[in-house]
């Protein structure tokens, strides 16, 4: 999955232990989505989905 590189600053903000948790999740709503990379805003839906803001 391809990162833009703003998304992946975003993602460096979170706590390291559950990072990959939160990677693991944005990554399968995008591929339900039927995308192939995540920006900050596709970021900031899918962590506003799961509760994160």
């Amino acid at each position: 999955m391809n990162w833009s590189p703003d998304a992946e600053a975003k993602l460096k903000e979170i706590p390291f232990f559950v990072r990959p948790a939160v990677r693991k999740r944005i990554e399968a709503l995008a591929s339900e989505a039927g995308r192939d990379g995540i920006d900050l805003a596709f970021y900031e839906e899918a962590k506003a989905q799961f509760g994160q803001k």
